[in-house]
């Protein structure tokens, strides 16, 4: 039997209802999304110190300084191998004109036999797919002149070096892409390093730049400090070693013996390269650059002795192999003192624990301790 009783409304089906419903289920959404967030939000990081800046900075300059070195390299090789791909492609095009006229010759002695009657052994060279299977049969060869014998010799050795030669031209241009692909990667690697270091520093407030350059300002007089302990001790042991000899009118003249006549080119050059070296004070520090406007380490290093007739390589990890190594307490002005473990970093001994470099980005040529920086070792170039 049929029910009469009238059904019960559904909460959701009135209107009022519904929108009340719906406020309720969106504030919960909201409540569970907020407290989702709250529970998977991380702590704030601790701000850096000026210090940690400092730190980070000056490790991105030196990987910058370590990528420079490699960019170095890679440009040296690469124009290296430039050049050595021009003379290929150059001698291949002279190989090639010489073969053309070998073949021409060839072409004339066979047409003038071909005028004369009959295929002549010149022609059917001509028309051979591998002449060197032609050229073994030695019994066509015995029925040459010594003219026809000779342009076809001419032939055979002109196809064999331009072969050849094509063959070393196609490698050495394989070998100068790769050169190129390192040089390439090399400068990102530098570019990215820098970019790093200035996003750093950018984001500094000017209260905190003042305290990182009051920072800098310590670190530089401790250097200073220790640089003047140097400079003391080499002239003690300088005392030393001139009473030993017994030579109280101080170090040669360069005069009189083979060996001080040598000595006195020697300083002459140091002199000179480090006069050259100074001379570039106030010249921006711009990575990959050897002069005149403006310089790397290594360029400048590299210049300076240049203008003293040395040849120096162009980094620091070749620079630190030419020469003799001296100890830092015997370092003389000219000589060539690295930093760092990885030998990213290279200065020019000025005297008195200075030295004349081209510090980082941003900086230009100046004078500087030697003991701002952890040394690696010395090389006097010669």
């Amino acid at each position: 039997m049929a029910s009469h009783r009238k059904p019960r409304t559904s909460i959701l089906a009135s209107p009022s209802s519904a929108r009340a419903a719906v406020g309720l289920t969106t504030a919960a959404v909201a409540s569970a999304t907020l407290l989702s967030q709250s529970a998977q939000a991380a702590p704030d990081e601790p701000p850096q110190s000026i210090e940690e800046v400092q730190k980070k900075v000056d490790d991105l300059y030196r990987q910058a300084e370590s990528s420079t070195q490699e960019y170095n390299q890679a440009k040296e090789r690469t124009d290296a191998q430039r050049s050595r791909t021009d003379r290929l492609v150059d001698d291949v095009a002279k190989r090639t004109e010489r073969l053309n006229e070998s073949r021409r010759k060839l072409g004339g002695l066979a047409a003038a036999q071909y005028r004369e009657g009959g295929m002549a052994p010149t022609a059917t060279l001509m028309l051979s797919e591998q002449p060197q299977d032609y050229f073994d049969q030695n019994h066509l060869m015995d029925r040459m002149t010594q003219r026809q014998q000779r342009a076809v010799s001419d032939f055979q050795e002109e196809q064999e070096e331009a072969s050849e030669q094509r063959g070393r031209a196609t490698r050495s241009l394989e070998s100068l892409t790769d050169s190129q692909d390192r040089l390439r990667a090399s400068k990102r690697t530098v570019q990215r390093k820098l970019a790093e270091a200035r996003d750093l520093l950018s984001d500094l407030t000017a209260e905190e730049k003042a305290r990182l350059a009051a920072i800098e300002r310590r670190k530089q007089e401790e250097a200073q400090r220790k640089a003047e302990e140097l400079a003391r001790e080499q002239a003690e042991k300088q005392r030393r070693e001139e009473a030993e000899r017994g030579d109280s009118a101080g170090p040669s003249t360069g005069t009189g013996t083979g060996q001080d006549s040598d000595s006195g080119t020697a300083s002459a050059k140091a002199a000179q390269a480090l006069a050259f070296a100074k001379a570039q004070i106030g010249k921006p520090y711009v990575w990959g650059a050897s002069g005149p406007n403006s310089f790397d380490c290594s360029g400048l290093t590299q210049a300076a002795w240049k203008s003293a007739g040395v040849s120096l390589p162009r980094t620091t990890w070749d620079q630190v192999k030419v020469g003799t190594r001296v100890a830092t307490e015997d370092l003389k002005p000219g000589d060539l003192v690295f930093f760092y473990d990885d030998i990213s970093h290279v200065g020019i001994y000025a005297g008195n624990g200075q030295m004349v470099h081209a510090p980082k980005p941003g900086a230009n040529v100046r004078t500087e301790a030697i003991t701002y920086m952890p040394i690696y070792g010395s090389v006097r170039p010669s």
